[in-house]
Order: structure tokens, then sequence, then C-alpha cells
């Protein structure tokens, strides 16, 4: 195994790996451990050269950094890519030579799931080292990383819905949700729950009937969504699909949803305040699956203690909404102003086990 150093400005440490014998070929990020060591998924693409695959992890290293702070997980930023393809190229000697990559970084780096790499490659992942985490712990079930990542979401909703008008309630909010995977289908449902009227999309149309069918919830083409008028728009899918073609398009009070990148560019936040339109930024909103990372390494895995920590959603979407106003500027612009105050303050300031040795995550 060959594993080998990029040097990058701003980023603690970029390194490549080249394992003939498995055929893994890798790049991971650790942009910041300020809080704590880097965390991120693994994704596996095939992308079409390096340069596309390194630009892909240092965004989103750097915007885990800035989750990771704002959500007080215990957490700095990573990311990692397996460049192959899933179909074609995925098996066991290659998931186990990335968990001999990612041992080989001492704990800087702490893995997870991400596309196209699900829990049961994590299973195989661990087998090689024990920086994994969101693999389910007893009586949590398969999909509880997920879960909670809907569940925050629900939080920041109704921080989001008291910006609109002063009401924390969603009871009959109409809501507009794009791509209803694996968060997205929780959160539709969730919503439903909490009185909200759901209208769903989705380009897996299988799924999106699925929904349909078993929740009775509103279904309109994935092609047409943004006609439809709504309180709050919830882009739970693509990235960049907040961009100079749909910010005019959107018949919306708000957009607050979890997919991650939402803005194309950082100028389409100020885009959408221009339009009078509340922005939650994506990684304020998606933080439940951090939460409950950090959760989990310091042991506190009761769905009370998560759901405790959960509050920091609604809390983070009101402080950044209050800054936004105060400063004159736009959402993603006082969330990254937050985050970067938060590593600044230092560990300290952070969850209690991110200020000591890693060694705490190799329980999990």
């Amino acid at each position: 195994m060959q594993i080998t150093e990029i040097k990058v400005d701003g980023y603690e440490k970029v390194v490549r790996c080249q394992d003939v014998k498995s055929g893994l070929y890798a790049l991971l990020a650790i942009h910041d451990t300020t809080l704590g060591p880097a965390l991120g998924g693994i994704r596996m693409w095939p992308y079409a050269s390096d340069d596309e695959a390194l630009f892909d992890i240092l965004q989103h290293s750097r915007a885990m950094t800035l989750k990771t702070a704002l959500a007080e997980a215990g957490f700095g930023g990573g990311k990692s890519v397996i460049l192959a393809s899933p179909k074609r190229d995925k098996n066991a000697a290659l998931l186990e030579a990335m968990g001999e990559f990612i041992e080989s970084q001492g704990g800087r780096y702490i893995s997870a799931e991400d596309i196209n790499i699900g829990l049961a490659d994590l299973e195989v992942v661990r087998r090689k080292t024990c920086w994994v985490t969101g693999v389910p712990a007893s009586g949590r079930g398969p999909n509880h990383a997920a879960r909670y990542t809907a569940e925050g979401c629900v939080v920041g909703l109704r921080a989001v819905a008291e910006e609109i008008d002063g009401k924390m309630s969603l009871n009959g909010r109409k809501i507009v949700l794009q791509g209803v995977g694996a968060v997205g289908g929780q959160l539709a449902v969730l919503l439903q729950q909490e009185g909200a009227e759901v209208t769903i999309c989705d380009t897996d149309e299988a799924r999106q009937r699925e929904l349909e069918e078993r929740h009775g919830l509103a279904v309109v083409d994935d092609a047409h969504h943004l006609d439809v008028e709504c309180d709050i728009y919830m882009p739970c899918a693509r990235g960049a699909c907040l961009n100079d073609e749909t910010i005019p398009k959107l018949k919306c009070r708000a957009v607050a949803g979890c997919a991650n990148r939402q803005l194309l560019e950082p100028r389409h936040g100020q885009l959408l305040r221009d339009r009078g339109i509340h922005y939650a930024p994506d990684y304020v909103m998606n933080a439940g699956s951090v939460i409950n990372a950090g959760a989990e390494l310091s042991g506190e895995t009761s769905e009370l203690d998560i759901r405790a920590r959960l509050v920091r959603i609604y809390n983070n979407i009101k402080k950044v909404f209050e800054v936004s106003r105060h400063l004159d500027i736009p959402t993603n612009e006082a969330a990254e102003r937050l985050a970067l105050e938060r590593i600044a303050a230092g560990p300290n300031h952070a969850e209690p086990t991110s200020g000591g040795e890693p060694e705490s995550a190799c329980h999990l």
C-alpha cells in the first residue's frame, strides 16, 4: 500500500492511497481538527479525474468542519473517496484496504457512510480499523443515523417556521419536499405526523409511489415541483439546486432542506435574501447525524440523550437568523461566521470527548 501526501493550503492533511493488491485508489482530506478528530463519510464514485475527486473532498471536508463546529459534536471535518465504480469494483478486499488506509491516519479521521457506502460496507471497513462511526449499536436499528438527521430537520424547521411568522408549529404548513431517500422519506412521514401538508417528489417513481400509497402523501412530478406554492421548500437530494435558474422560480417563504451543498455558489445566499426567502443553511439543518455520532463517542446513546442534543439545531438556526439580521448579511455567511467563532474558541467549548486523545472512539 502506497500512501502519498498532497500539499493543499488551508488543509491539515490530504493524502492519496494506491494499493495494487486490492485495486484500491482513494483520496482522504482532513480539513481541521481543532475541535476533535475529523469526521466525514466515505464516498465511492467513478470520478472522471483526480482533480474532480480532489475538489469534491476538499469542499466536503471544509463543510464538515463548519457542520461539526456548529453542532458542538466534538469533531473536525474530513472526507474520503474511493475512485471506482460501486457496481463493478466494490468487494471485501477493496473495503478492507480502505480500512487499512483509514487506520494509517492514527485516529485523526473517523469514517462514516456516504454515497454508495452503506452500513454493510462500513462493517467490512471496520475489520481493519476502529475509526468508524454510524454502525448500528445494539437495538438502535440499521437506519438510526438517517432517522436522527430527519428528526433534527424537524427540530430545525420549528425555528424556520418561527422566523416566517412567529409561530413554531408546523401544523398546516405547506411543505414541498424534493428527494425521499433514506432521510427525506422518513422526514416526509415525520412532517405529516406534525400536521404539515406535505407534497413529495423524487426521480425514483417507485419510492415516491410507495410513500403515496402507504402514507397518503401528495405527489408532484419532479420536473414541475418548483411550480407548487408552499410555505417551506425542502431540497433533500440534489446539491447545487439553488442557483440562477431555480431561485427565480421558487414559490415559497423559506428554504430548509437536508441536501448537502444546496447553494451552487455562495452568492446565491444573497439572491435568496433579495427575494425575501428565509434560507436555513443545509449543514445547520442536517446536523442530526453528526450529533448522533458525537453521542456515540461519548457513550450517550439513549433516545433521550440524543433528542436532547438535537435541540442544538433549533438554537443554531435561531442564531443564524439573528446574526443575519444584525449584520445585514445572508444566512450562509452568518452560519459560517458562527462556526468559525466556535472553532476559534477552541475545544473547551465543544463536547468533552473532543479535548482528549481520540482512543475513546475505538470502542465503536
